[in-house]
């Protein structure tokens, strides 16, 4: 069977039989494994136009004109007149659908009738910071010199004597959160003139402002507007929004500027032909219910188009996959010394030169084929691209088609192809295709009010402008906190004022995209310690601990040593055929419930917890076959934070009648556990990362671990003495080598999941979670049910060897009883 039809929109080009002869092979080769799960047509489109908006200068006409645009799409003509009209907007349509037309036009607009006017454009990256710098000044040429529109970009890059030129003679200041948050805002009276005089305030990519960066650039909006609000008074700047598809974009929206927004989500721009295909690697092991590789099986499909001359684009769900299929990859395609960097990974923690050389790459067509992370899932203007291969279910649908969508941004055939994970959730996705192309995306959450993002901008504006007793800082009054401040001497108070009080710089201490501070750089002590790349302080412990491998641009380095201190890596590269994955044990203790409700066997209830953590060891794995290949010991300081839980606690009248011992019930809460964090990002707009999961009890008596050194599991009891670990003659509860007398011998038990939000203060998740408690439970069975693995595997309950021989059973038995008396689902 053919996949792409020849009445499409566009003529049949070289590139598109290409594409059509290796899609075909494809499905042939497939089709015997049954591997394909779905192949979905997004049908080509005609567009939708709209007569120009009125009051739009015709200057600006003409010069749209002579770029071959007679008419404005619907949504872009929408758009424009709400923000000619001062109204806060947001547009939402697909990728390439011509969303920086409604932000450019009514800003140069209002800078041609009035030369004194500002703008300010945010965008969460600098690579697509001065992409859309590229954009605004192709139209501003086009207007010709007299129109004298000055656009550039401010960030961490820009020479100091560029920066004080910029601040007198901008019209528009193109910047990211972060130079607004440390930059701009704590020096606004450098910036009096775009204070005083700023109109609009652009706002891109929406959608990625969610968790804690949206947290963050909420706090940053509010004091972006006080300060407003002291140079300009009642009047204040129109924001301007765009977005791609997410379930509640307005709501977002009006969350982060907290003001009422006009949405915008019809689109009229023209559509190409998508297919989208859904592949499920075939089984390799049906008793233990083993698939083949996710990224090996992204290598072989990739690696046909590229082999055909389709340039593509693979993503992977981390750092270390982006590595591991770039090297995969470059085996395939650069045999000769001709072939050598037409193949390059793309990710976060590169340096920037690097990343600037890749975008020009795929541009030009000299990188044929790219491997990256969602760092790539932005706008950027890297070219035309024919093919996304995603490796994995990027964790929810607005990812998704933002990923598909960077294949065929020029209204041309283009294909997607994603290749499943063997997690519940990839799992879940892939055989519930219905699931995926008839719900609408998730939603985006944040929560500006966590205490400690919260208090960190609380500083931050103190020093730009002292608080007033009868002002608010979103929605609750402040005095409380500024009082604790001013007890802790970091705020002065004289009468109904607070002054900063203080030598440091507030906005130096506080990163918009974590809540921790400070990132590590690499480098490389065999060449003279030379910065390689960079890690975030997040992810650090299980990166870049004692003796790890970290990769870089495909090639292997050894940690040798780190200064926690200074935030330095010092590594050395090596020649090893595997690489690490860290193993960490966690520990909760709930510290107060917000929500509680007593179910038939069961209590579900979400709240705040204190949650310790630490890397134990690390796992070496084989490249190529995924095989664990030794393990490895760590000695690291336990990590705590305060977050927020939703927790499930298991009763003793559910479990008892099941007639399982307690260690197999435990096997069974492990696999449970497993299912529901991989099930969990479903239902939120989140990355897996995002939250985690932890086994244990609910009074915390003791929590469910590994151990590195031997490569088992151990009874962790925080409060008294050490973990109890696998010994000789002991008896056991299968793989999870907890001792069945101390388990047994406990006077109660009551084994919980916790399933937790991996940031201080929490940023929403939890309660979520508590909310779509039975429809999680509901999908949950349902994942085991369809999975045919006899006993347990990856995408059920977790790999057998791991979780025991009775853990999906058990886990089944104990869903049953909790679902039997569950209310109905809407």
């Amino acid at each position: 069977m053919s996949l792409l039809p020849t009445d499409d929109l566009a003529p049949l080009t070289r590139t598109s039989l290409a594409l059509q002869g290796v899609v075909d092979k494809l499905l042939a080769t497939v089709q015997r494994d049954d591997c394909v799960t779905a192949v979905h047509t997004v049908e080509p489109c005609e567009a939708q136009h709209a007569d120009w908006p009125e009051g739009l200068d015709p200057r600006l006409v003409e010069a749209l004109r002579s770029r071959g645009i007679e008419r404005l799409y619907t949504h872009q003509a929408e758009a424009v007149s709400h923000a000619l009209h001062q109204r806060d907007v947001v547009v939402v349509t697909p990728t390439a659908s011509g969303k920086t037309v409604c932000y450019n036009l009514p800003v140069l607009n209002t800078l041609l009738a009035d030369p004194d006017a500002r703008a300010l454009y945010l965008f969460p990256t600098k690579a697509l910071a001065q992409d859309q710098l590229a954009e605004l000044q192709d139209t501003s040429d086009l207007l010709g010199e007299e129109a004298g529109i000055r656009a550039f970009t401010f960030d961490g890059d820009t020479p100091d004597d560029a920066r004080r030129a910029i601040r007198a003679r901008a019209h528009v200041v193109i910047t990211n959160p972060d130079m607004l948050h440390s930059g701009i805002l704590p020096h606004h009276a450098r910036w009096s003139r775009l204070f005083q005089n700023l109109r609009y305030v652009v706002i891109d990519e929406l959608h990625t402002y969610r968790g804690v960066f949206g947290s963050h650039l909420c706090n940053v909006l509010r004091r972006l507007q006080r300060i407003c609000r002291f140079y300009q008074g009642d009047r204040q700047p129109t924001f301007i929004m765009s977005s791609a598809t997410i379930a509640n974009p307005g709501e977002l929206a009006a969350r982060l500027i907290e003001r009422e927004v006009a949405l915008v989500d019809r689109n009229g721009a023209p559509r190409g032909r998508k297919e989208f295909i859904f592949y499920n690697p075939p089984v390799i092991n049906p008793e233990l219910g083993i698939r083949r590789s996710c990224i090996n099986q992204a290598r072989w499909i990739t690696s046909r188009f590229l082999q055909a001359g389709v340039q593509t684009i693979a993503f992977t769900t981390s750092r270390q996959n982006v590595e591991v299929l770039t090297r995969y990859l470059k085996e395939d395609i650069e045999r000769t010394p001709l072939e050598r960097g037409t193949v390059r990974g793309y990710r976060g923690g590169y340096l920037p030169n690097t990343r600037r050389e890749i975008e020009r790459g795929l541009r030009s067509g000299e990188i044929r084929g790219v491997v990256s992370t969602n760092a790539l899932e932005l706008g950027i203007d890297i070219g035309h691209l024919d093919v996304a291969v995603l490796a994995g279910y990027p964790g929810s649908v607005a990812s998704t088609w933002q990923q598909a969508g960077r294949a065929g941004r020029r209204n041309e055939r283009s294909v997607a192809v994603l290749v499943a994970r063997s997690d519940p959730m990839d799992q879940f996705i892939v055989t519930h295709p219905e699931y995926f192309f008839g719900r609408p995306p998730e939603m985006g959450l944040i929560n500006p009010d966590n205490l400690l993002i919260l208090l960190s901008h609380v500083k931050c504006a103190a020093f730009e402008l002292p608080f007033q007793a009868d002002e608010r800082f979103g929605r609750e009054s402040l005095i409380e906190m500024l009082d604790y401040l001013a007890e802790e001497r970091v705020l002065q108070r004289h009468g109904d004022r607070w002054h900063w009080a203080q030598d440091v710089y507030p906005a130096d201490q506080v990163s918009l995209r974590s809540i921790s501070t400070e990132n590590f750089v690499i480098m490389d002590e065999t060449r003279d310690n030379r910065v390689i790349a960079e890690v975030d302080y997040r992810s650090a412990p299980t990166t870049v601990y004692q003796d790890a491998i970290y990769m870089c641009e495909t090639e292997p380095y050894n940690v040798r040593r780190i200064e926690y201190d200074q935030r330095r890596v010092y590594v050395r590269k090596v020649e090893v055929d595997y690489y690490t994955e860290a193993i960490t044990n966690t520990s909760v203790k709930i510290l107060e419930t917000f929500e509680s409700e007593s179910l038939p066997g069961a209590t579900r209830e979400h709240g705040e917890v204190h949650v310790a953590w630490r890397v134990s060891g690390f796992k070496k794995i084989k490249f190529h076959t995924r095989e664990n290949v030794g393990y490895g010991e760590v000695h690291l300081p336990d990590q705590e934070m305060h977050t927020t839980s939703y927790w499930l606690t298991l009763r003793e009248e559910a479990w008892r009648p099941l007639g399982f011992t307690r260690a197999e019930i435990l096997d069974g809460v492990v696999g449970l556990a497993y299912v529901l964090h991989h099930l969990a990002p479903i239902h939120l707009m989140c990355d897996i990362g995002d939250i985690a999961q932890c086994v244990g009890d609910l009074n915390a008596r003791w929590f469910v671990g590994q151990d590195a050194a031997r490569g088992r599991y151990t009874l962790e009891r925080p409060e008294s003495g050490p973990p109890v670990v696998l010994e000789q003659g002991m008896r056991l509860a299968g793989p999870l080598a907890l001792a069945v007398d101390s388990l047994e011998s406990l006077d109660r038990f009551e084994p919980t999941v916790f399933l937790y939000d991996s940031y201080p203060g929490g940023i929403g998740f939890s309660s979520a979670l508590y909310d779509v408690h039975a429809r999680l439970l509901r999908e949950a069975s349902d994942t085991l049910d369809g999975c045919a693995c006899e006993a347990g595997c990856p995408s059920c309950v977790g790999p057998v060897n791991e979780v025991g021989v009775r853990s999906k059973e058990v886990a089944r038995a104990i869903l049953s009883a909790l679902l039997v008396s569950s209310p109905a689902l809407p």
